[in-house]
């Protein structure tokens, strides 16, 4: 099973490349249409350097696709299922949130 990737590594893979705020940013700038990476910087106020790091996680882990047209490098989404991942965690999130006031309350 040498070289072989198991489908919990895959999904792991997916998971940690958007396990940062930045690139769940990305994702959000991104959800609507293809994107230059001049635009994602100042859009979301980050570095160049900064922003090619998270755009170069989002990419390998197959989540964007990138794409040279003259000097702009253009980022698409690869599935529009990423957006249903990314809106269950901010359920997943808000729900806890709501849970731990409840409790709070009760204390």
């Amino acid at each position: 099973m040498t070289g072989q990737r198991s489908p919990a590594d895959l999904e792991a893979e997916i998971l940690a490349a958007l396990s940062h705020p930045n690139r769940i940013r990305i994702l959000e700038y991104l959800r609507k249409d293809v994107r230059c990476n001049c635009e994602l910087a100042p859009a979301l106020d980050l570095e160049q350097s900064n922003l090619s790091r998270h755009l170069k996680i989002l990419v390998q882990a197959g989540i964007l696709v990138s794409w040279k047209e003259g000097l702009r490098v253009n980022f698409r989404v690869t599935d529009e299922r990423v957006f249903k991942l990314v809106d269950l965690a901010l359920a997943v999130a808000k729900h806890g949130i709501e849970e731990r006031a409840g409790v709070l309350e009760q204390a």
